[in-house]
């Protein structure tokens, strides 16, 4: 397997993580008061565009050459970066809320 089908194959399997965590996240909202949902759709539809980026940038990667996917891989990278910190950031702020 080529270094860029293994980069593949694990940003892949990040956004498919990110998504599950989203699904989860959808699913906590869903059983909140009607104020906290009305917050927290809108954050969650953010993060859902972030995931947009992250496959977009993973579709441009197996686009790419075997000699250009590494210039690729930096925008990838940071737009995995993004979206992790975002999910991770919004979950954690669910989790506090629904502790009150």
């Amino acid at each position: 397997m080529s270094t860029k089908e293994a980069y593949k194959q694990k940003l892949e399997a990040e956004v498919e993580l990110a998504q599950a965590k989203l699904a989860e996240l959808r699913a906590e909202a869903k059983s909140s008061t009607a104020d906290t949902r009305i917050k927290y759709d809108k954050q969650i539809a953010e993060l859902e565009q972030k995931v947009d980026v992250a496959k977009t940038k993973m579709n441009e990667l197996n686009e790419a050459s075997e000699g250009a996917w590494e210039h690729l891989k930096d925008d990838a990278e940071h737009a995995w970066d993004k979206l992790s910190s975002a999910v991770r950031d919004t979950a954690q702020k669910l989790k506090d809320r629904f502790k009150d």
